[in-house]
């Protein structure tokens, strides 16, 4: 992990009405770490998400990509700069096989017009063989091989979502946001996808900024971690200032759960 800021979330606001949704938050995340957002249900972590990917407008504040203001951009074009996401609910195409799934987030990636596409030689071949080559590698590093050809529908729960990884590596993103990646996993589901997010930074070099209620899991495999309670910021640090700070320990974590992580 790198001191250099690739990302710069500067005192930012979101309105919706009378509703605060975000209220003055403001985060770094640097080359090679991995960062968590955490708060109670409500407490405006996937708006911060939706924010940095612009499908929500800030009021006020800034939000920049390598120096670069996002505000005012379009989702796609954050997309684009290289910053891809996950979802909290599983949003994939059902009928669709794990690869054509995984191809999806190979779009941004493809150049070639649709009148090649539909004829299917030359540039056009060449770069869907690129493309696919580049699937499967994915479908290996995430160990789905045995799926590969499965509709995502008859899947198990932490196999899709393992899908859903993949497609979201597919765009060959410098900044990974993970939108509570193990959510409604088992045990083992959750340590295998702990796995593969450590080995994203590891191996892949991907930065990443994951919202998680599992508290276990934040806390072993995160750098750094901001609490959000109400919008608002009460705590960031590493993971053990992050346990023993009163005001995160009052608004979620709790005394038992925190002696429970610690």
């Amino acid at each position: 992990m790198s001191d250099n800021k690739i990302l710069e979330v500067e005192d930012i606001t979101l309105r919706f009405g009378g509703v605060t949704a975000i209220n003055g938050v403001s985060f770094h995340v640097t080359e090679g770490e991995l960062f968590a957002v955490i708060g109670p249900n409500g407490a405006g972590k996937t708006s911060v998400f939706n924010s940095i990917s612009q499908v929500y407008k800030p009021q006020e504040g800034d939000i920049r990509w390598k120096g670069e203001s996002l505000m005012g951009k379009r989702p796609d074009a954050v997309a684009n700069l290289g910053i891809a996401r996950t979802f909290q609910n599983i949003a994939l195409f059902g009928q669709m096989t794990v690869i054509d799934n995984i191809l999806t987030g190979r779009h941004i990636r493809m150049n070639g017009n649709w009148f090649d596409g539909m004829k299917w030689f030359g540039k056009a071949k060449k770069e869907e063989m690129e493309n696919r080559e580049r699937v499967e590698d994915i479908i290996d590093f995430l160990e789905i091989n045995q799926w590969r050809k499965f509709p995502v529908a008859l899947l198990p729960y932490g196999i899709q979502k393992r899908v859903e990884l993949g497609r979201a590596l597919a765009m060959d993103p410098e900044l990974l946001l993970l939108d509570e990646p193990v959510a409604g996993m088992n045990l083992e589901e959750t340590e295998d996808m702990a796995r593969f997010i450590l080995d994203i930074r590891e191996e892949l070099g991907i930065s990443m900024v994951m919202v998680e209620h599992d508290m276990g899991l934040v806390m072993d495999i995160a750098d750094r971690i901001l609490v959000v309670d109400f919008g608002k910021p009460i705590g960031t640090g590493l993971p053990d200032e992050v346990q023993a700070n009163p005001d995160v320990i009052a608004a979620y974590l709790g005394t038992e759960l925190s002696d429970e992580v610690a």
